[in-house]
């Protein structure tokens, strides 16, 4: 996308940033819900799986690479110069149980690149990978986390209960949230109680819905789907009663697909702090103010995209996190302060109960 010349990004200033009253109580009450449906899940099942986006899709290897002569406000951090990175990416939705596909929640992808160089945040002094956490809608469905607590306690209620009654409910939800879509609106909330249109996770666009340091700036990130192959997938419904239909659409897509799948990583610059604000998660900050500007390529050529038996393994060895992270891509706001405690106490969680300690990957090619 061609970009205007009077773009002006505004520099990220600490004042930005505002802790609210309670905050810390709130995100220990978080940690303790998340925990608590952890538990649940593992003495169910007898396996510790993630608090949430728990079920993947798809583990999937390739290589991403940073643009060249990108515009000076979009050369910072990781983007500042050219480059190529090996890049794992994990395809998923949550909640934290392993429901069934008939359940259509929001879907997820989480990407994570190897052998990154450069100063980092102190989470992560001893790692040298940068993450992203995407989801496919572009703002979070709460301001910050003292209301996200409140949908997250309704969700405990409910977790490993009821699972046929469940997939009831999200087809019922999927027509109303159909119905809502066809006059030109949607409902974050239907979308997370199991209205997620079921729709082919490759043709989707993922939003990180939370802000970012961007060098001295502030930004915002998305994948977007751009060669052929992956484009037609946009808005293509799946079809179906298997209780794994998104694991094995993307398995079916790399398996046969002979020209590399492409993805742009793009960044969207805050250009005005009262309408794109950094606390408010829930505010979609508009394009006609700044646009979403490719700044690096992500290329998945064909592959298994989930083996029985090793890519449960593979789960249980890795761990996404926005706090794994380039100083000059810092998380900002409430939700990630959050993210940085609730994350942690999962992984811990996670990896006692599976003796099976998490630990950053060295990549391999998998053919």
């Amino acid at each position: 996308m061609s970009l205007s010349p009077d773009l002006q990004p505004v520099p990220f200033q600490p004042d930005m940033e505002q802790t609210e009253p309670g905050e810390i109580e709130t995100i220990r009450e978080l940690v303790e819900v998340f925990l608590d449906m952890a538990h649940t899940v593992a003495d169910t099942e007898g396996h510790a799986f993630r608090a949430v986006h728990a079920k993947g899709h798809g583990l999937l290897r390739g290589t991403l690479t940073v643009l060249d002569d990108l515009p000076p406000p979009y050369a910072q951090g990781l983007f500042a110069q050219p480059g190529r990175y090996d890049a794992l990416m994990r395809l998923s939705s949550p909640p934290a149980e392993q429901l069934s596909d008939q359940v259509s929640t929001p879907r997820a992808l989480a990407l994570k690149l190897m052998r990154v160089p450069g100063e980092r945040v102190q989470e992560s002094w001893d790692h040298d990978t940068q993450d992203f956490l995407m989801v496919n809608g572009p703002a979070f469905s709460r301001a910050g986390p003292k209301d996200f607590l409140k949908d997250v306690k309704l969700l405990a209620a409910t977790t490993e209960k009821a699972p046929h009654a469940k997939e009831l409910l999200s087809s019922v939800l999927q027509g109303a949230e159909a119905m809502i879509e066809a006059v030109g609106g949607e409902s974050a909330q239907l979308k997370a109680l199991g209205g997620e249109p079921q729709a082919h996770p490759l043709g989707e666009t993922y939003f990180s819905q939370t802000p970012f340091l961007y060098g001295p700036y502030i930004a915002k990130f998305s994948i977007a789907p751009v060669s052929p192959s992956l484009t037609a997938l946009t808005d293509q419904r799946l079809q179906g009663d298997d209780d794994d239909l998104l694991r094995h659409a993307v398995s079916a897509f790399f398996a046969h697909n002979g020209e590399p799948a492409e993805w742009e990583l793009r960044a969207q610059l805050c250009t005005d702090r009262d309408r794109m604000p950094v606390e408010d998660a829930s505010v979609r900050w508009p394009e006609e103010l700044s646009p979403w500007v490719a700044v690096a390529s992500l290329r998945i050529p064909q592959q298994q995209s989930w083996l029985q038996g090793r890519s449960q393994v593979e789960e249980d060895e890795l761990a996404f996190d926005p706090w794994h992270a380039l100083a000059a891509h810092r998380p900002l706001g409430a939700v990630n302060r959050a993210r940085r405690v609730v994350l942690e106490a999962s992984r811990q969680f996670r990896g006692s109960f599976n003796r099976c300690p998490i630990h950053e990957p060295r990549l391999t090619r998998r053919a």
